[in-house]
């Protein structure tokens, strides 16, 4: 008898968990009124209430299951296998919740504002791509939502991709991961980040990384060149694409971010999916200069080689540093100027446009923003220009980061669903 009252109550116990799922709603998540503006559209809370619906009525049905079958007339063992069964749901529940309790929580912090400014900045990157390329999605999609969270680097979790936090549960939409100390939207960074969703949603993945394998094979003949840029080709992807959506400015602060002391600089990393950061400047390079920016390209080479000389010391190997002259040009050629099938046979160059037109309204728009006016741009151009009012330090930084956040957010539109009222987030 003490064994089966035992049992019930950890089943008891079980029973009571439940009932919280029920309490979730977007007063707990802490939203009030006058955080909505900068709250995820309503199909992202719509998204996240059918993961969790379909968590609970899972975690409901193995709950059913397992008060009718009884504790008393079973064995210990089966029972303890089925409360885990539930626990097992119940934690991809809690987990669930936790993600999204996360990311829409945070924007009724004062990171709201940001949080959105960067919103914006990734739907009018996506939305870019539609109006070079209509119809090359073949449906309506979500777009990125970001948040705050620690770590050196922004970070992105794919569309649909399975999450070993949510114990494989699907990604529902893109989440940007954005560190805290680097909240203002003018870091170069982030459109890489946006990139790789680019990249997954665009369907050119293996695509991708197979007409890289045959032209690093094609042109050097070597296998282990071959895999160290079949494993290097998503990022390598994201970072041409990158300066596509902002331009030259992209290149210099992609070279910003990857500056370090040379040991790290030049070492390579066996495995990696980063290019080694020397290498990958001149990748940056390469790419300027076949947009036809070569005076950029020249001058941030002789930045790179003035901070770097690899013929005091490097751990890359050799055989990657001699072939780099040849295969870089080669790479870049494959990656963003040769077409593709998933992108109906055309280049990431045809679908991601960039021109003179474009720089120049882009450093029209950095004087602009040194006086805290209205630069005019698109919202993922107004990220370069930023980034050019700020190398030139004729605005504070914390000026400049309230003018293009008020700029940014001013670019947010009801018509794209945005909610007005309190959502309920159930479980």
């Amino acid at each position: 008898m003490d064994l089966q009252r035992f049992v019930q109550a950890k089943i008891n116990g079980l029973s009571a968990r439940l009932s919280r799922l029920a309490r979730v709603d977007n007063a707990f998540v802490g939203l009030r009124p006058q955080d909505m503006p900068y709250a995820p559209s309503r199909q992202h809370f719509q998204a996240a209430n059918r993961l969790l619906s379909q968590a609970e009525h899972r975690i409901r049905g193995r709950f059913s299951r397992l008060r009718e079958q009884g504790a008393a007339q079973r064995a210990p063992e089966r029972v303890l296998i089925d409360i885990a069964l539930v626990e097992r749901e119940l934690d991809r529940a809690r987990r669930l919740f936790g993600m999204f309790y996360e990311v829409f929580a945070q924007r009724g912090t004062s990171y709201g504002p940001s949080l959105a400014a960067h919103d914006v900045i990734a739907q009018d990157c996506y939305q870019a791509v539609r109006r070079a390329a209509p119809r090359i999605f073949e449906a309506p999609l979500l777009k990125p939502v970001c948040y705050m969270e620690h770590g050196y680097s922004p970070a992105t979790m794919r569309r649909g991709v399975q999450l070993a936090r949510l114990l494989g549960e699907a990604n529902p939409f893109p989440l940007i991961r954005i560190p805290w100390d680097r909240d203002q939207p003018w870091q170069s960074v982030f459109l890489h980040e946006v990139a790789h969703n680019l990249q997954a949603d665009l369907g050119i993945w293996q695509e991708n990384r197979q007409a890289v394998l045959r032209r690093v094979m094609g042109s050097a003949r070597d296998p282990f060149l071959a895999s160290v840029y079949g494993r290097w080709h998503k990022e390598i992807f994201a970072d041409l694409a990158a300066i596509l959506l902002g331009g030259p400015a992209a290149a210099w602060g992609m070279a910003d971010f990857l500056a370090h002391p040379q040991p790290r600089t030049l070492t390579y990393r066996p495995g990696g999916a980063h290019p080694t950061a020397y290498l990958r400047v001149y990748l940056l390079a390469e790419m300027l200069r076949r947009m036809g920016f070569a005076g950029d390209a020249t001058r941030l080479l002789r930045v790179w080689q003035g901070l770097y000389r690899p013929s005091r010391n490097h751990r890359i190997p050799a055989p990657l540093m001699a072939s780099a002259p040849r295969l870089i040009p080669a790479v870049v050629d494959e990656i963003a100027f040769q077409t593709r099938r998933n992108l109906a046979q055309r280049a990431l160059v045809d679908i991601i446009p960039f021109s003179r037109e474009d720089e120049a309204a882009i450093r029209a728009g950095a004087d602009a923003l040194a006086r805290e006016q209205d630069a005019r741009l698109p919202p993922r151009h107004l990220v370069s220009a930023a980034h050019y009012a700020l190398a030139e330090g004729r605005i504070a930084p914390t000026r400049l980061a309230h003018c293009v956040t008020h700029l940014l957010t001013g670019h947010m539109s009801r018509a794209d669903g945005r909610q007005t009222q309190p959502l309920r987030l159930v479980a």
